[in-house]
């Protein structure tokens, strides 16, 4: 399937059900140099999660989404911000205008993109000595509940390849892509009560959807999985949001 097509259908869960980042990462964002004013070309922007966190800083946010159902959601979203500017393009071809950005983000969405030529884009939109943010919500893999979770995903979804927040197969990518880099991680753990646990796993790109034939076992098996590590009806699952911000 096209990448851009991956989440067709999943815009409305897939922004109820996404985490925020870890806050000691807006932190480190300002550090760096985003600032109130800044221009930031979010790609592969999605629902708005990320380029909400950057409007919330006072940046001017250019949303980059090929999809037109997550584009639209993100305009409701973020509609209340006049600094949000939703973008149909890809990574690869974002329309922006050359040396237009001070900064490009990337939350959750780099593992789809054609790296070589998602470079050369960065490359033509960024100002001179611009940096590039990849960001990912990473499930902790030693945690017995996310091995759990990982099985589950195995064993019902065909499309499944491995947890895009489980990034070790990205490192070659990675430092390719930059020439110099820092990576940062921050624990970011989630809490779900029952429902938002299913809409999380639901929101995946490899997720089955209602009418698949075995859709009824695979919401049985994460209710189980739910049901044995759930503590007075809330889950922790172990996360960390991971960063790298370099320069390419």
């Amino acid at each position: 399937m096209d990448n851009t097509k991956k989440f067709n259908g999943k815009a409305a869960i897939y922004a109820k059900a996404r985490p925020s980042y870890a806050p000691e990462l807006i932190n480190h964002l300002s550090y760096i140099g985003i600032a109130k004013d800044s221009f930031v070309a979010d790609i592969g922007s999605g629902t708005g999660i990320f380029s909400k966190t950057l409007l919330e800083m006072g940046c001017n946010v250019y949303g980059v989404e090929p999809s037109e159902d997550m584009r639209s959601e993100s305009k409701e979203n973020l509609g209340q911000f006049a600094t949000f500017y939703p973008v149909n393009g890809t990574a690869e071809h974002t329309t922006l205008q050359a040396k237009s950005v001070d900064f490009i983000t990337v939350a959750q969405a780099f593992h789809w993109f054609d790296t070589v030529r998602f470079k050369m884009e960065c490359s033509r939109i960024l100002h001179d000595k611009g940096k590039v943010i990849l960001v990912w919500n990473s499930r902790v893999m030693d945690s017995p509940l996310v091995q759990e979770n990982e099985q589950i995903f195995r064993r019902f979804c065909p499309d499944f390849k491995g947890f895009s927040g489980g990034i070790g197969y990205m490192d070659e990518k990675i430092k390719t892509f930059f020439c110099n880099f820092d990576v940062h991680r921050f624990q970011n753990d989630l809490q779900f009560n029952k429902s938002k646990f299913i809409e999380r796993n639901l929101s995946a790109s490899y997720s089955l959807k209602e009418n698949d034939v075995e859709y009824d076992s695979y919401i049985k098996q994460l209710n189980n999985l739910f049901d044995k590590y759930a503590i007075d009806g809330m889950l922790i699952v172990p996360n960390e949001t991971i960063a790298y911000i370099g320069q390419i």
